[in-house]
């Protein structure tokens, strides 16, 4: 009895292990079924090697979800991964996707960031639709890279380096046959002979005398330039003087010209009294003439009449004391007597 007992204990023992690990299994492996999130789906259109389900989706950094799986688009070409954003953040039409390498390890992740207004449309055009959302993906860095290196050795290549070559090589071939050409020897000895002639004028006495009087003219064009930099400061300190002087006495100032104004506008009526004074005085000396005239002529008929008096008065002198009776007068009578 006691082995039954003991037998049926392990058996139960065994039997309650396998179904405990059962249970874990399923529950591990459904657990994922449960869990909340958002799927959403993006497509690449180059190698994603490195990238596995499960695999890290960040936010500038940030991990928001996974990848739940990985897989070929619809159409053959492009290759489809399905993302699970498990922070409840959504992601709108201003997100794009891009893969980034983990390290060295070589494995990668999927990077979302939002794309700048200045950024164009890289994402690769779809020809089929989608079960979920669909978010904008670009190349990643790596691929830039080689498609930047694929564009410049396609540029090199179509470089015509044989007609380069063949084109330095005829340069210097003519540039041989010129060398060749040339007389070195006696454009050397020329050059020399030059040297020797320059040599022998810079020796000469009258060049150092020449030297020096270039050296006073200097120092005198300097001494020059001096004094007429002060001349200019002197100046400029005057016209400074003479503007802050108008600046404090604008009125008074303004009220001279406007005095001036004046004065110059009665002098020029002064000038035009002048000449109207000269013409009437002109008319006047001619009137004065007539009436001289005139007063010469009742002058000279006065020395007749007095000629004549005189002449009568020495004929009969006592006409002067006595001269003819008056009329006599009649009185008219007093009436304050009565």
């Amino acid at each position: 009895m006691a082995s039954r007992k003991a037998k049926f204990t392990v058996g139960l023992f065994v039997a309650g292990g396998l179904a405990i690990t059962v249970l874990a299994i399923v529950w591990l492996g459904m657990s994922r079924y449960f869990e909340k999130g958002r799927f959403y789906v993006t497509y690449f259109n180059e190698s994603v090697q490195g990238l596995q389900k499960d695999s890290p989706v960040k936010y500038r950094g940030v991990a928001i979800g996974r990848v739940e799986s990985i897989g070929v688009a619809p159409d053959s070409k492009l290759i489809q991964v399905i993302l699970k954003v498990e922070t409840g953040q959504k992601l709108d039409h201003s997100i794009v996707a891009q893969l980034k390498n983990v390290g060295i390890t070589g494995s990668m992740l999927v990077e979302l960031d939002r794309k700048k207004k200045e950024e164009p449309d890289q994402a690769p055009v779809l020809s089929f639709p989608s079960e979920y959302p669909i978010v904008a993906s670009k190349p990643s860095e790596i691929n830039r890279l080689l498609q930047g290196l694929d564009d410049v050795l396609k540029h090199f290549k179509s470089i015509d380096l044989k007609g380069i070559s063949d084109k330095l090589k005829l340069t210097l071939d003519n540039a041989n046959s010129m060398m060749v050409d040339a007389d070195i020897k006696g454009i050397s000895s020329k050059l020399q002979s030059s040297l020797g002639n320059a040599d022998r004028i810079l020796k000469d006495p009258k060049w150092e005398k020449i030297l020096n009087s270039v050296d006073h003219a200097a120092k005198s064009a300097n001494e020059l330039m001096k004094k007429a930099g002060n001349s200019l400061g002197k100046v400029d300190r005057t016209l400074v003087r003479m503007e802050g002087f108008i600046a404090e006495n604008e009125k008074p100032v303004s009220d001279a010209v406007m005095d001036l104004k004046k004065a110059m506008v009665n002098a020029n009526s002064l000038l035009e009294n002048g000449a109207a004074l000269i013409s009437n005085t002109d008319d006047t000396l001619n009137r004065l003439r007539v009436q001289l005239l005139i007063s010469a002529q009742n002058l000279e008929r006065a020395t007749e009449h007095l000629d004549r008096f005189l002449e009568v008065i020495a004929d009969s002198p006592s006409q002067l004391l006595f001269g003819e009776p008056s009329e006599p007068r009649m009185l008219k009578p007093d009436n304050r007597k009565q």
